[in-house]
């Protein structure tokens, strides 16, 4: 859903009246206001309240809401399966996902230099903004309003990721596959390029000396988790390790091979953010 024009760096910010209407939680503009502010903008602007504090407390509703609809919706899976399950809904990629389908950043009140350089579509200051956002609404309105925001916002997410299997961390996967083959240990080499503030990733992992895998993302993380994705699939399949092991480092194997295995963007847990509940974990 669209809620907010894009946001050019310098443009004023967008009037919050709908995004107020899609949360639906009662939240009073000036605590949204609040939520909003990250501290680029408040330094820039005499040191006004950033939105840090209701972050702190926004991190621990969410999780314990998360951990409450997992313990009640899910009662066979055993305490390791649900461990799995709650960091793949509130890991920094998944929060920052469903911000991405609030068109969340458009309302970011960031400083110049913050927002010119991107920071609008940051993983980590998405995730941390949605945290703010619903910290301000328990404050306000209380755990059982937070807790009805936080279901309608993550419980397609939830369910998604219980359907995900090895899915739900493929490097804690791949470890399990290996150990129970007796093939070693993982190891991960990851190459970074780009600007700072535009960073791109490409690990591969090698297993018993082999690369079995690589893969490319927007962090380290999102990077080996393709990667091990890959390698799990091949090692689970029976398929020979990739061409070209004598090159150690990440582009070299990946060229090598032609790109083959290198896990798709779509079918890994870190996919393309759509909407809430997208974003799946990346590590």
């Amino acid at each position: 859903m669209k809620v907010a024009a894009g946001h050019q760096p310098g443009a004023g910010q967008p009037d919050t009246t709908e995004l107020l209407r899609v949360l639906g939680a009662g939240l009073s503009p000036g605590l949204l206001e609040r939520a909003l502010t990250h501290r680029s903008y408040a330094y820039e602007n005499g040191g006004l309240p950033t939105n840090e504090r209701l972050e702190f407390l926004g991190d621990s509703v969410l999780g314990l809401v998360v951990t409450d609809a997992l313990f009640r919706g899910y009662p066979d899976l055993p305490e390791g399966h649900l461990a799995k399950l709650r960091a793949a809904v509130v890991n920094m990629r998944a929060l920052a996902g469903v911000a991405r389908g609030l068109h969340l950043g458009d309302y970011v009140r960031l400083g110049r230099g913050e927002d010119g350089t991107g920071g609008r579509d940051k993983s980590s200051i998405l995730a941390d903004t949605l945290e703010a956002v619903i910290g301000a609404v328990y404050i306000e309105r209380g755990l059982d309003e937070a807790s009805a925001l936080v279901h309608r916002l993550f419980d397609a997410l939830i369910a998604r990721s219980a359907r995900l299997g090895a899915g739900l961390d493929w490097k804690t996967s791949l470890q399990e596959l290996t150990a129970s083959g007796f093939l070693g240990v993982p190891e991960y080499h990851v190459e970074e390029s780009g600007p700072d503030h535009q960073k791109s990733f490409r690990a591969l992992v090698r297993v018993g000396g082999q690369v079995y895998g690589t893969g490319k993302g927007r962090s380290k993380k999102e990077a080996e988790q393709q990667a091990a994705e890959a390698a799990w699939r091949a090692i689970n399949n029976g398929e020979p390790p990739l061409a070209g092991n004598h090159r150690g480092d990440a582009a070299g194997a990946a060229s090598a091979s032609g790109g083959a295995r290198e896990a798709a963007p779509g079918g890994s847990p870190g996919a393309a953010d759509s909407g809430p509940g997208a974003g799946l974990p990346a590590g």
